[in-house]
């Protein structure tokens, strides 16, 4: 019987289970993480190689296929964590694992259908790896938030979230994270969209804006037939940044330097 089960427990039947607990879901990049690891043993005892954990989010990646255009989904593993080395786990056994990690400060936010998510697995030679995936919710930091308030202040509207991947801005991962917002105010007949991409470190705030102006007559069509219509700018904020008033006339500064 015990040849049988150890054969049920290679395929999944019978095996060890892994069930993640987290203390809290809801973070802001660069806060820590924590929970604990729940591992049950099966109806054989089974050899665990390790057990790991991963941060992991999706970006799009656009490429051509016979001359046409298309976008695919990518993962992308932002942190991966070691939590434990090989261990036998005997017949039925309870081990509880409590762990604390650290979210990336450049993991993205939650917005829109963007994941985030934790996962959990442990590897067993020869048999199928149990794994428990957790949904996390990614909140803006303070100064992210300053920055999203400021700028629908100013008139405008979040339109769209997404990660794309790039490699022009030398970050850690191959994606960022674009907020596109759409003018419904006083630069409606101005812009067509403003972009805004966050790089966010423990001292500072690094804010990328892309600003697209609207085409107007001949030369404005020819501008944005090749994209030099956008405009691209940056500022830095801290901690002593964070009165909204002085965010949003940050902004509009910068807006109105690149229509005159």
């Amino acid at each position: 019987m015990s040849v049988f089960k150890k054969l049920l427990a290679r395929v999944g039947i019978g095996a060890a289970q892994v069930d993640t607990h987290l203390f809290q879901n809801s973070l802001v990049p660069g806060e820590t993480l924590e929970g604990e690891v729940h591992i049950s043993g099966g109806d054989v005892a089974q050899e665990i190689d390790d057990i790991y954990l991963k941060v992991a989010t999706e970006y799009e990646r656009e490429y051509k296929q016979n001359d046409e255009e298309r976008t695919i989904h990518e993962e992308c593993i932002l942190i991966k964590y070691l939590l434990s080395e090989r261990f036998l786990l005997q017949t039925k056994e309870k081990k509880v694992i409590s762990f604390s990690l650290q979210l990336p400060y450049e993991t993205p936010l939650t917005m829109g259908r963007q994941p985030v998510y934790l996962q959990t697995g442990l590897d067993i030679k020869s048999a199928v790896n149990p794994r428990d995936r957790d949904e996390l919710k990614v909140q803006p930091h303070p100064l992210m938030q300053g920055v999203l308030e400021a700028v629908e202040n100013l008139g405008f509207r979040l339109q769209e979230v997404d990660c794309e991947y790039t490699t022009h801005f030398h970050r850690s991962y191959p994606f960022v994270q674009e907020f596109e917002f759409r003018p419904t105010g006083k630069y409606r007949r101005h812009l067509d969209e403003l972009e805004v991409i966050f790089c966010l470190s423990p001292e500072k705030l690094e804010v990328l804006l892309q600003i697209d102006k609207r085409a107007r007559g001949f030369k404005g069509w020819f501008n944005e037939a090749f994209d030099l219509d956008e405009r691209y700018d940056r500022f830095y904020l801290t901690q002593s940044d964070l009165a909204q008033e002085n965010i949003a006339a940050t902004i509009d500064s910068i807006i109105q330097s690149h229509l005159h």
